[in-house]
């Protein structure tokens, strides 16, 4: 038997896609509500850019099946989130390119417990396979997140769009205000069949890519110059 790439589990991540609306036109403008905090500032409401250099999103994908051993779990981030949040209304918008996320860092990969490290021939076949042959990022090239606060609880409301699909979810979220601004961090489970996304299996279900997606993250924001 060949051996399996390790590259392979994320190549089979996203694939097989179920049919999406059509692609905006290369070089649409992307609607993140920059407007909207523009106005909210004008009128001397309080708003909050959010900081790239400290803010984390990470998503952590798992294989399965009884030739799991022969692939890889993996972690991928983005630390480039750009967007706002106007807290006293209770409301934040942000979003982040796929083609400059990370994968598999060994700080991240440690950090979610696990204990491989692919090459860096494997890292760079899976982010290729990923971002053509799967997110098809030339097409839908940013991830739209969108919150609000749900009522007094401790959650917001997060509404993620993905390769086409947006989906909403209750996310309990830690808030805490800082000197200039604030944090929130949280953490949530989505599935690849929310998205459209059908998880691939390969010889008759000895490998297969979990459904699950465990999302972190961590938003640091501060008073927008």
């Amino acid at each position: 038997m060949k051996a399996i790439r390790p590259y392979l589990l994320a190549l089979l991540l996203l694939a097989g896609c179920a049919a999406h609306p059509p692609a905006p036109p290369p070089g649409a403008p992307v609607d993140t509500g920059t407007a909207w905090y523009q106005q909210a500032a004008q009128a001397g409401k309080k708003v909050y850019r959010i900081d790239a250099a400290q803010s984390l999103i990470t998503v952590t994908v798992r294989r399965g099946g009884a030739l799991a051993r022969l692939g890889h779990d993996h972690v991928v981030a983005s630390r480039t989130l750009e967007g706002f949040v106007a807290p006293d209304a209770g409301r934040a918008d942000f979003r982040f390119r796929l083609d400059q996320m990370t994968v598999d860092e060994p700080a991240l990969r440690a950090a979610a417990g696990l204990d491989t490290q692919p090459s860096e021939d494997a890292i760079a076949g899976t982010r290729t396979n990923m971002l053509t042959k799967v997110l098809e990022a030339a097409s839908y090239p940013v991830v739209l997140l969108h919150a609000e606060r749900v009522g007094a609880a401790a959650s917001v409301r997060l509404t993620v769009t993905l390769h086409g699909v947006a989906r909403s979810f209750d996310v309990p979220t830690v808030v805490a205000n800082t000197k200039n601004g604030l944090t929130a961090s949280g953490s949530l489970r989505l599935l690849q069949t929310q998205f459209g996304i059908a998880p691939m299996s390969i010889m008759g279900g000895a490998m297969t890519v979990q459904d699950p997606m465990e999302l972190q993250f961590r938003i640091v924001a501060s008073a927008a110059r």
